[in-house]
């Protein structure tokens, strides 16, 4: 059975920096590209990046280019996703995601979902 288990969400003022983790277990981690997104109250989900799975192929959204970094460590099945200079806009639950190809998740479509962490930024 596939899990994705996402940490580290939580409360931060503006300017400040989270780092979220996504532990995946029940799948071949090493070839499976993964992905970060989020969806703030009243708004559809969207993709914030993501990557391949040996990390030559990164996408981020325009509205995280330059403050977020996704990076991944094959070794312990994690993915990580370096928030910097959040923002109140930045607000919302963060989900984890799986799924053969990094372009098929910019798509918006994962084989595999965690639960979601909630990140809140304080203006």
């Amino acid at each position: 059975q596939v899990q994705l288990v996402e940490s580290g969400g939580g409360l931060v003022q503006a300017g400040g920096s989270l780092r979220l983790s996504c532990a995946a277990s029940g799948l071949t981690f090493r070839s499976t590209a993964m992905g970060w997104f989020r969806q703030a109250p009243g708004r559809e989900r969207e993709i914030v990046a993501a990557i391949t799975w040996l990390g030559y192929n990164i996408y981020y959204a325009d509205s995280v280019k330059g403050r977020f970094t996704i990076s991944r460590d094959n070794a312990k099945n994690t993915v990580y996703l370096e928030m910097n200079s959040l923002k109140a806009d930045d607000t919302a639950i963060y989900y984890c995601a799986a799924g053969p190809r990094v372009e098929r998740l910019v798509g918006g479509s994962a084989d595999y979902w965690g639960q979601g962490t909630q990140v809140t930024v304080s203006s």
